[in-house]
């Protein structure tokens, strides 16, 4: 009776454990379209360009409810080209390749943040998840023993 209780009692802590540290949500709302480059993220401005450089990129994934690594976009599909600008560093700006066959210029807005794994949350919950079992397992042994 009391290891089904012991179960129950472990079962619904790591339950409440995994509620209370959430991690990314089920959908993504985006402020303004973007398109991801070697880690920066570029917001799509209404500004065409025509001095087109070199080809330096194309999105590898699409979406407008998750977020991935890589090249992402969230308005443009897969195979989307980026181009570098002449006269115009790529840590400033980039031009995307659009299907009418125009360019339209992207602005560097920073360090892209999404994609990545909160490596720390998942260490915290994993070693508070051993403490309990190890807590449990020392607990039964203990009231066996009497």
């Amino acid at each position: 009776m009391r290891i089904k209780q012991l179960v129950s009692f472990i079962l619904l802590f790591i339950l409440l454990l995994t509620f209370s540290h959430p991690t990314q949500g089920f959908a993504t709302s985006w402020a303004y379209p973007f398109v991801v480059w070697k880690g920066f993220i570029y917001e799509i401005s209404d500004e065409y360009v025509t001095n087109i450089d070199k080809k330096i990129g194309h999105v590898t994934k699409y979406s407008d409810m998750d977020s991935y690594r890589g090249n992402f976009s969230n308005s443009y599909p897969k195979g989307t080209k980026y181009y570098s600008i002449e006269d115009i560093h790529t840590d400033e700006a980039i031009a995307i390749r659009e299907k009418n066959g125009k360019y339209k210029k992207a602005i560097r807005s920073g360090e892209y943040m999404g994609g990545r794994y909160d490596y720390l949350g998942i260490a915290k919950n994993g070693v508070t998840i051993l403490l309990v079992i190890a807590f449990c397992i020392y607990f039964v042994k203990k009231r066996r023993n009497k």
